[in-house]
This record gives C-alpha cells, structure tokens and sequence, in this order.
C-alpha cells in the first residue's frame, strides 16, 4: 500500500463538510441557552457516546489509550446533577450502534469525539457563564479535562500521523465523515430527556 503522512491534516480536509454540516445544524449557543435544553443536549450525547464508545474500545483494542478518553461517566455525572436519576438515564435512548471492521476505522470515528474535547472548552465556558456550572456540578463532559484537554489532542494527534497505509487512512477517513453525519442526525434529533 501506499505511504500516507499527515492523516490528522487528511482527516481534518477530508471531513470539513460534514464538520460543517453537524455545526450548522446543532445550534448549541440556542441549545444551552437555557438548563432544560442543555440538559438535553447532555441526554442526546449520552446517547451517542454509549453507543460508540463500547463499538471504538472493541475495535481499537488499546485500553491503555482510549481508557482515558471514555467520556461517558462524565455524562452520566452531569445528568445526575441536572435531576435525572440512575433509572432516567439507564431509559434514555442510544443512537445506533457502528460497526468497524479495523482499528483504522475506530481511530476515524474517535477523531470526532476526540475533536469535540476542543470545541467544548469553548462551550463549557458559556455554560459557566450563564448557568453557574463548573466540571463537579454538572459540566464535567465539556470541562473535565481542564488543562489536559490540549495535551490529550496532541497525543490524540500523534498516533493518527502514526497511520503510515493509505487503505488505514482511507478507512479511518469513511468512519470519521459516517461518525459526523451520524452525529448530525442523532443530536439535531427531538429532545431526548423527553424519554426519561
């Protein structure tokens, strides 16, 4: 197979329409704007992330790696917080579990997740400032890294640039644009605490 370098730089070009796509559409300054409907938002990532991470650590087989960035607990905790008990959440509602074949394909799917540790640096701080929330009283999915959010992304980096085949890459390209799409679909969906 043919070389490839810089897959983070390939993943980054090769997925900015469905990138794209997923921010136009979440609207998430609207969507925090208020607790329910953060809230909310929180419940529809729930959602999402129980479904793909089990799916990723399956096919990526580095629990030393990806161990640490499981974000679900960090979900689970918020929601606690914003008034949904064990039961709500255990009823909330799971996007479709994915399916990949090869690592490269879980790596694809785990840059988006992974990429929206940054973004959300940015959201956390907007719901500290409209709702008084910090990583231990219900913010912890966008601030719990903290000042490790930026070094985890550079280790996150490091081992896709690690991806030397242009059939991983390709693969790892396919499940990132499916990840953001399907992303897309499952948070733009009607509210999901609704369900709870």
């Amino acid at each position: 197979m043919t070389p490839v370098s810089g897959l983070h730089a390939r993943l980054r070009t090769e997925t900015a329409a469905t990138h794209a796509a997923l921010e136009r559409d979440l609207g998430w300054e609207a969507r925090v704007a208020t607790l329910s409907g953060y809230r909310d938002l929180l419940a529809r990532f729930h959602g999402f992330h129980a479904a793909y991470e089990p799916a990723i650590a399956e096919a990526l087989r580095e629990p030393g790696f990806f161990e640490e960035r499981r974000r679900i607990d960090w979900l689970s905790a918020d929601l606690r917080h914003l008034g949904l008990d064990a039961a709500a959440i255990g009823r909330l509602p799971r996007a479709a579990t994915p399916r990949f074949d090869e690592p490269a394909g879980a790596l694809g799917a785990l840059y988006v997740l992974e990429g929206s540790t940054l973004g959300g640096q940015v959201i956390g701080r907007r719901i500290a400032a409209l709702h008084g929330l910090d990583e231990r009283t219900g913010c912890a999915y966008y601030r719990g890294r903290g000042a490790r959010a930026g070094a985890m992304w550079a280790s996150f980096r490091a081992r896709l640039d690690g991806v030397t085949e242009s059939g991983e890459a390709e693969a790892a390209s396919r499940a990132a644009n499916a990840t953001f799409e399907a992303m897309r679909l499952w948070l733009c969906r009607p509210a999901a605490s609704e369900a709870a």
